[in-house]
């Protein structure tokens, strides 16, 4: 297993600590099996990475793995986990389990059969980590690391660092919470930014070659991980990307399945499974009305790109009111609330409607709602029930 450890000493040894995901403490480290769901480039290797690091301080019975190392061409991982427990290993880090193809499997039998050893792995957001030919469901506790929030933005890129809110905070402190954060700092530029370049941690790596890495990780989830889970050839990829390219053009929209189907040469039931395939794999987000079920082959009403620099990578002048319809939508969705499709303004969250525009928005509207607010752009500070939009950034 020297190569294992190679391995491992070679990817530890740049990791750094000065910036934190929002997940790292929301997780709970002691339970036997963790699983971290995520985009491409959220950064769950280094999440992993940081904790073996820096938390655990490198413990000699500690083992960062990777589902798709050559070493796995000719060993399984349970071989593999079995051959550290008995070298005394107590601790097992995954990356990257969707590669391996009878991983639901085995983490069932290193659960079952290693019980005195942790299991840590991360997978691509598309895995159903509780529908694999295993039943993980009793064993596994999982966790979805979003891309970036504009506050952790900040903090990553122009280190600036606040807490995070809650809606009602925003609710009904906003402009206490604008004032506070302007103080001695103007967020527009940066917003500005953040929109365009800077949802995935890969923006350290350069502004200017962040759309192109974008396309690729964009190749890269339909290509190869869809390809993984949900057995795509790439004849399937193919047409999937047009359905996104078509979505891109357009979002946010109301859905014409049928419209959309004889454009694509596809069933119906294809075109549904594809943009529920996509919303899996965090390259979209849908909306449905409050009280609709979500299933596979049910129409949402609304669906948009799952996050704003997915627009500026597939469009190449993606129109400003949906880019803040995008982000707002993002922002509630990486927080855990649950949003409704509202019969009157843009998002519903228990009881709280939610209006996107510019600084001049016009709110007859919803002005007639007993609780409603007004997310506008271009204002630093909000008054009566105008809010920044930026401020909702601050949710996660």
């Amino acid at each position: 297993m020297q190569i294992l450890f190679e391995f491992q000493e070679n990817l530890l040894r740049p990791i750094k600590n000065d910036f934190r995901r929002y997940l790292h403490n929301q997780i709970n480290w002691k339970q036997r099996m963790i699983g971290i769901k995520g985009p491409r480039g959220a950064g769950k290797t280094t999440l992993m990475l940081q904790y073996l690091k820096y938390d655990l301080g490198l413990p000699p019975e500690a083992l960062y793995i990777t589902a798709d190392h050559t070493w796995f061409y000719n060993h399984t991982l349970l071989d593999t986990a079995n051959d550290w427990y008995k070298q005394g290993g107590k601790i097992l880090f995954i990356d990257e389990v969707h590669k391996y193809e009878n991983w639901s499997v085995e983490l069932k039998n290193i659960y079952d059969g290693l019980p005195e050893m942790q299991v840590v792995f991360s997978a691509s957001s598309a895995l159903d980590i509780y529908r694999g030919e295993a039943d993980l469901s009793r064993r596994v506790v999982s966790y979805l690391l979003a891309g970036l929030s504009f506050r952790e933005y900040l903090a990553f890129i122009h280190g600036v660092s606040f807490n995070a809110f809650k809606i009602e905070d925003i609710n009904n402190n906003h402009r206490s919470l604008s004032r506070m954060i302007t103080e001695g700092f103007h967020p527009l530029p940066a917003f500005r930014k953040y929109l365009e370049v800077g949802y995935l941690p890969i923006i350290v790596e350069g502004e200017d070659t962040y759309l192109m890495k974008l396309n690729q990780v964009i190749n890269t989830i339909v290509d190869i991980d869809l390809a993984y889970i949900v057995s795509y050839n790439s004849g399937t990829a193919i047409k999937v990307k047009k359905l996104l390219g078509v979505i891109a053009e357009s979002v946010p929209f109301k859905p014409n399945i049928a419209a959309l189907a004889r454009k694509l040469d596809l069933s119906r039931d294809s075109v549904y499974q594809y943009i529920y395939q996509l919303q899996d794999a965090r390259l979209l987000n849908t909306l449905s009305s409050e009280g609709k079920g979500v299933s596979t082959l049910q129409k949402p009403d609304k669906i948009f790109l799952e996050n704003t620099n997915l627009a500026f990578a597939l469009k190449e002048k993606p129109d400003i009111g949906n880019i803040r319809e995008t982000f707002v939508l993002n922002q509630l969705l990486n927080a855990g609330l649950k949003v409704n499709s509202p019969s009157e303004g843009d998002f519903a969250i228990s009881g709280l409607t939610i209006e996107v525009g510019g600084k001049g928005m016009n709110t007859s509207q919803v002005k007639h709602l007993d609780n409603y607010l007004i997310a506008a752009d271009d204002i630093e500070i909000g008054a009566g029930n105008k809010v920044p939009i930026w401020l909702f950034g601050f949710l996660y």
